[in-house]
């Protein structure tokens, strides 16, 4: 079966009995055990980042991402559906990664688990286990920018860099984990929870809504969306709301911040 890439709770609830969905949670372990999704299998999100090396919030190693799909039981076949406890980042996260391997049946949920309790619908404390597979995966091209691609592309109208930390963080004010702060020259900053109706009520704004506030930064689908944040975990979101909103071109810098505010060969602009 096929879902749309934004999914409400009412559309999961329809969907749920056929057995090639695979719901996996992103929450805490002690909120997924305290209720989910009938049938969801819990993930811990650290598995989202490579975990070693100089910049451990990339992208996983390949082989670390068939690792995980396989422990996930996930299957070339199946829809997946994703939801966090974080209002949308790390769900967005995972559909990167499972598009940047080429598992484009992915789906998110909107208004994650406040939304499904909300709607009507029932939770479960039963602990899922998956039942393990096979997923060799080969990287897709289109996805991922690194420091390198974003230098060579810094001053070309047909890319824009969106950066979605907080506004401190952009202008510099505020410094987390960086020799430099400031931003990436030229970028434009739309601080993540924008596109959120609120903190209690996690789910998007209006598609129209999102996408007029974008195109007033200069980001529209004509262009390569280059978005980052501090370790690509809040650009999970942003990801996901671009191509929500029609963007083909959309990659993430997953060493965001961390590597480029670290850096001494990088520019920067405050």
């Amino acid at each position: 079966m096929s879902l749309p890439l934004v999914i409400s709770p009412l559309q999961l609830s329809n969907a749920l009995s056929n057995s090639n969905i695979l719901v996996i949670d992103l929450s805490s372990r002690d909120n997924y055990l305290q209720g989910h999704i009938p049938g969801a299998v819990h993930m811990d999100p650290a598995r989202l980042l490579r975990g070693s090396g100089d910049i451990a919030n990339k992208i996983p190693q390949p082989e670390q991402i068939s690792a995980l799909l396989g422990e996930l039981g996930l299957t070339a076949q199946q829809q997946v559906v994703v939801y966090d406890d974080q209002m949308g980042p790390l769900a967005g996260r995972m559909i990167w990664t499972l598009h940047s391997v080429g598992h484009l049946n992915c789906s998110f949920l909107d208004g994650h688990l406040p939304g499904w309790i909300n709607g009507g619908f029932s939770t479960e404390t039963t602990d899922n286990k998956a039942i393990p597979s096979q997923y060799p995966v080969t990287p897709a091209p289109g996805y991922l920018a690194d420091v390198a691609y974003i230098t060579e592309h810094l001053k070309d109208a047909d890319h824009i860099v969106l950066d979605v930390r907080s506004a401190a963080e952009f202008t510099g004010e505020k410094v987390i984990n960086a020799k430099r702060g400031g931003h990436i020259p030229g970028a434009v900053n739309y601080e993540w929870t924008r596109a959120l109706v609120s903190a209690d009520c996690p789910e998007l704004r209006p598609a129209e809504e999102i996408r007029a506030e974008l195109a007033a930064l200069g980001v529209t689908a004509d262009k390569t969306v280059i978005t980052h944040c501090q370790t690509h975990r809040r650009s999970g979101l942003s990801y996901l709301f671009t191509k929500h909103l029609g963007f083909d071109k959309v990659r993430c810098y997953d060493g965001s911040w961390f590597e480029w505010g670290n850096r001494d060969d990088t520019p920067v602009e405050s």
